[in-house]
């Protein structure tokens, strides 16, 4: 049995991968959650650990795990600047990944976005990029990184733009084929079950999955008669 360490369960997918890997009890007998705040659940495998993400290194010893699962983001809207943003969706990130490969943990699973380029002119995108060059210099056994499009699901605050734009999506959507397919909107709680699928698969290497790959991985592990879990071999999910 393992141990599931899980940043940012508080958010769209981190709350849905949160009761996915309390009910993969096959798998974790520890899930550890680690946040800012106390989650408003509880659960005899699960261990909340409250903590300061800017001091994370004095936690070390408590963040012992098997799989590491990484859904720590925000906008630049809700951390109030760019600078701000920086710190969580990049600084944040690479200093849990390098902390916990530290630990000697073996995988390393963690929310990107489509579009991320380390070389992009876009802000957004380049920290995205950046953040998954610097995860791949880490020494996880496997590290699988998802990059999905825009967001579904309900959130506590939901943001207007992105109402509007999953309106939008949700009538263009089918339009969107060829190589326009992986901006398709994709719901919270499939790259959550695709995040745990990876995981149990136990291989090795770096692996990306594109937007559209996660939703086909994900429709094939659930279509009557499908084949094997997504992505058993290459670097990323075949579309």
């Amino acid at each position: 049995m393992k141990t599931a360490l899980l940043a940012g369960a508080t958010g769209l997918i981190g709350s849905q991968l949160l009761d996915l890997l309390l009910a993969a009890d096959d798998r974790y007998e520890r899930v550890i959650s680690i946040g800012r705040r106390t989650l408003p659940i509880q659960h005899p495998r699960l261990e909340q650990r409250i903590v300061n993400f800017d001091s994370l290194e004095t936690e070390r010893l408590r963040l012992i795990a098997d799989d590491v699962f990484c859904c720590l983001g925000t906008t630049i809207r809700q951390a109030g600047s760019e600078e701000a943003f920086y710190r969580v969706d990049y600084s944040y990130v690479v200093k849990l990944a390098a902390l916990l490969s530290g630990n000697f943990a073996s995988q390393f699973l963690v929310v990107s976005a489509l579009g991320a380029d380390a070389d992009s002119h876009i802000f957004y995108n380049r920290v995205k990029g950046e953040m998954e060059t610097a995860v791949k210099q880490t020494t996880f056994r496997a590290i699988h990184i998802f990059q999905p499009s825009l967001l579904l699901g309900e959130r506590p605050n939901p943001r207007f733009g992105e109402r509007v734009a999953a309106a939008v999506l949700a009538v263009v959507g089918p339009l969107l084929i060829g190589p326009l397919r992986p901006y398709r909107a994709i719901r919270a709680a499939t790259v959550a079950q695709a995040m745990l699928d990876a995981a149990r698969q136990d291989g090795g290497g770096t692996r990306t999955y594109r937007s559209d790959e996660i939703a086909a991985g994900v429709a094939r592990e659930t279509a009557p008669g499908g084949g094997g879990r997504a992505g058993k071999s290459g670097t990323s999910v075949a579309a």
